[in-house]
């Protein structure tokens, strides 16, 4: 039951995530708030921190279930997919404004732009790609059933996030993005 609920709040997570994310949403919060717009970044990105810290709470409290035995291979693994997990999401942070992404610094939307140079070049979505393989990492290492409900529910919603965040992208940038994503792959570089 516990593994249920655990899967519920990462389903409730990933939901509010994309929810919060959408253009629509945005263009109507807009319109409603006026200039107090300028926060909504800023409160998104504390919000979300709030839910994942709530989540990983819950995930902490639940008593563990192996479902790999833990060994030198299994912790080599969990290492490896997780620091080549970190320098895919250093590498992405690199590319982005961080302090404009989390909501401290405010944008006009008209001076965004397409980034499509470096990891960008190789995978449109390399913060996703990254955790994926930190969730992995993180799964070889523990060894436990939360760990695999943890990958399992980031690996169910990626479908949705992909999707809702390529048409977010779609209304900002238009026929470039279309063009980027014809070019380049989602998660998996082409080799």
């Amino acid at each position: 039951m516990e593994y249920i609920l655990l899967a519920l709040s990462w389903a409730i997570f990933y939901t509010l995530h994309s929810l919060l994310a959408s253009s629509k949403l945005k263009r109507i919060l807009r319109e409603k708030i006026g200039s107090a717009f300028k926060w909504y970044r800023l409160f998104y990105s504390v919000f979300s921190l709030i839910l994942l810290i709530g989540v990983m709470i819950q995930s902490a409290l639940i008593p563990k279930m192996m479902l790999i035995s833990k060994g030198p291979f299994s912790t080599y693994l969990g290492y490896l997919f997780a620091a080549f997990g970190t320098i895919i999401l250093v590498k992405s942070a690199k590319k982005i404004s961080l302090s404009t992404f989390i909501g401290f610094k405010t944008k006009e939307q008209k001076s965004e732009k397409l980034v499509i140079s470096g990891i960008y070049s190789k995978i449109r979505h390399p913060l996703y790609a990254g955790l994926i393989l930190v969730f992995l990492g993180y799964f070889f290492f523990s060894g436990t059933l939360t760990a695999a409900v943890h990958l399992g529910c980031l690996l169910a919603y990626l479908p949705f996030g992909i999707y809702f965040e390529e048409k977010n992208l779609i209304d900002l940038f238009g026929d470039d993005y279309k063009e980027y994503r014809s070019n380049v792959p989602a998660i998996l570089p082409w080799l």
